[in-house]
């Protein structure tokens, strides 16, 4: 099957079964393509959507998210993970206003040269916002293009992703750059799926080599794969007596960078060095209450445990060992908080309301 005949067929394809009516497909700007990428990353539309929908209600403009303060973008993306993308498009977005006079570039290098921002991500935006020729090679892609040309090898390795850029170029048409680029998105993610692909009515399976050689279970190859570690940490779960909880603002950089948290202690620690580390490290006198169930978070290369342990704070020391931001959270607030830590939080507000009644 030439080129032509592929692309072509992958839009006729799209003409009649295309998603076309997504929130951020109407009324593309480079803005809004971007910050559907940036949230597309590594995560469903499915889940994308509603917190799409909310972000740009908040910020409906570049200018508007470079004028926020990061805890405010956090606290719209807390939940979706990998938050680095969040600080990355806060701090994208200063960059475009100061170098750029708040209008967003439209060259691939001067995009790629962005945050948070790659090759793939800059040729959607610039396709999908500007009808630009610019191939994209995202999941989806990758899966098309690896089955249809039954190309073995683990799509992250530098090998085969030159071999998948290579044919990613060759098929991009000449026109309908837009057009082509969300068809393709739209191929791998309802028609040519990880799992239970419907090759029947694919429109490219007469020369598909995954299908006619019966390997479409076995393309894309799974990246090897390795037994993730297993950390501990102490949460420590501090109230006053107005029932409110000790919360602080985490390192920008690690695990839920920037956002809000329950300070966590090295694990195992027995009950009185916990009360020595909230001394050093805290400046809080407390004692030990009572400890909770334990619940695991799962990153891309660890498992994280976490032990609750609820404290009583009695009084503060003067002396601060580490200088952190800090605050006593009430049962409503808006800040971001890391989705496992909220939900914990959450259980703990319903306990205390079930308590009252």
């Amino acid at each position: 099957m030439s080129p032509i005949q592929f692309n072509q067929s992958v839009l006729e394809w799209f003409d009649e079964n295309g998603r076309k009516d997504l929130p951020w497909q109407i009324n593309k700007t480079p803005y809004s393509v971007w910050v559907s990428e940036i949230m597309l990353q590594q995560t469903q539309v499915t889940t994308v959507i509603g917190y799409y929908n909310r972000f740009m209600a908040r910020f409906t403009s570049l200018d508007e998210l470079a004028d926020a303060d990061e805890d405010e973008v956090l606290s719209y993306w807390a939940g979706l993970g990998y938050y680095a993308r969040a600080r990355n498009l806060h701090k994208t977005a200063k960059i475009i206003v100061a170098d750029y006079g708040g209008k967003f570039p439209t060259t691939q290098s001067e995009i790629e040269s962005l945050p948070g921002i790659g090759r793939s991500t800059a040729g959607a935006i610039l396709s999908l916002s500007l009808n630009q020729r610019a191939p994209i090679l995202d999941g989806n892609v990758k899966r098309v293009l690896a089955r249809f040309h039954g190309i073995e090898g683990w799509t992250g390795h530098p090998s085969i992703a030159k071999e998948l850029w290579y044919w990613a170029e060759l098929y991009t048409p000449k026109k309908r750059f837009d057009d082509y680029t969300q068809a393709m998105m739209d191929f791998g993610a309802t028609l040519c799926t990880r799992s239970k692909p419907n090759c029947q009515i694919c429109p490219v399976n007469s020369t598909c080599r995954a299908y006619l050689e019966n390997t479409t279970k076995l393309l894309p190859t799974p990246k090897p794969k390795k037994a993730l570690p297993v950390k501990h940490r102490w949460l420590l779960h501090i109230e006053n007596d107005r029932g409110e909880m000790f919360i602080e603002k985490r390192p920008p950089t690690g695990i839920w960078g920037s956002l809000w948290s329950l300070p966590e202690a090295p694990y195992p620690l027995e009950d009185k060095d916990i009360i020595h580390f909230c001394r050093e490290h805290l400046s809080l006198e407390c004692e030990i209450d009572s400890h909770k169930t334990s619940f695991k978070h799962t990153f891309s290369h660890y498992h994280l445990i976490l032990h609750p342990i609820k404290l009583n704070y009695l009084s503060s020391l003067p002396a601060i060992k580490e200088s952190k931001e800090s605050i006593w959270l009430t049962g409503k607030h808006e800040l971001g908080l890391p989705a496992p830590i909220r939900i914990y939080v959450d259980q703990i507000e319903d306990e205390k309301r079930f308590d009252v009644s």
